[in-house]
């Protein structure tokens, strides 16, 4: 089996008022690898104020972590209403240099989960992609790197998705994008919350379904992500994976308290 590894961002999360809490695809996408079992490296960045208390965070899930230097920490503050999470930027962290890639092993699967657009400019992710396969979150192509209220647009740099076996985008991702079925990239995956996701390969859409779960459902997108990811890696169907992914996210979310 190939190696899997994530690359991206931590942030720094105020949810509803509360204290601040670590956030990112590396602490959900972890917390899901370990579920599994999978065989994979954590490599993320956060800057110097959270750095030693992430660090701890991260790697108490057990898994192999590459923490590398950073000036910011990513930072947004969010509260749910109803099922619709309202966010601000309150700060945008590093974005990835070409350079970066090279701590990545060569020949692994790789889940690239920016939290902002730019994080992974088009040619970070062309060095990424060199020998691996890549997996990417939608959020690096409409959530705006700006302060203030989260904005999306399509404004994003087509070159972007040259590099990118695997998108995953969530629901209101694919309709600010349009046409997801159009994108040039071999395989699409939309997330509905709770009413599932549509896989998209070779111009056919399956439907997968999904259990509603009365819990705080933060970082569910990046756990769907990795589970996939490594459904994928293990030989499984896209549909297979999905489904995979799928209970394993509720599986996680049940776990929490509501």
């Amino acid at each position: 089996m190939p190696p899997l590894a994530l690359v991206g961002n931590l942030s720094r999360d105020l949810v509803d008022g509360r204290p601040p809490r670590i956030g990112g695809a590396p602490y959900y996408a972890a917390q899901a690898w370990r579920a599994l079992g999978s065989r994979a490296t954590i490599f993320t960045r956060c800057g110097p104020d959270e750095r030693d208390d992430y660090a701890r965070r991260l790697s108490a899930l057990g898994l192999p972590v590459v923490l590398l230097p950073g000036e910011k920490t990513t930072s947004f503050s969010f509260y749910y209403d109803g099922d619709t999470r309202v966010m601000t930027v309150e700060q945008a962290g590093d974005a990835w240099t070409p350079a970066d890639a090279d701590v990545v092993p060569a020949g692994a699967w790789v889940h690239v989960a920016p939290l902002l657009r730019c994080d992974f400019p088009a040619g970070t992710l062309a060095a990424l992609a060199h020998g691996r396969r890549l997996s990417f979150d939608g959020q690096g192509l409409v959530r705006a790197r700006e302060p203030g209220a989260l904005r999306l647009d399509a404004d994003f740099d087509p070159a972007v998705l040259q590099h990118v076996q695997i998108l995953k985008l969530a629901e209101e991702e694919a309709e600010v994008v349009g046409a997801v079925d159009r994108l040039g990239v071999a395989e699409v995956l939309v997330t509905y919350g709770e009413r599932g996701s549509c896989v998209y390969v070779d111009g056919r859409k399956d439907e997968v379904g999904a259990w509603p779960v009365a819990a705080d459902p933060t970082g569910s997108g990046d756990a769907f992500s990795a589970a996939y990811l490594a459904g994928r890696s293990q030989g499984l169907t896209p549909v297979s994976a999905a489904r995979r992914a799928t209970a394993l996210v509720s599986a996680l979310l049940t776990g929490r308290a509501p």
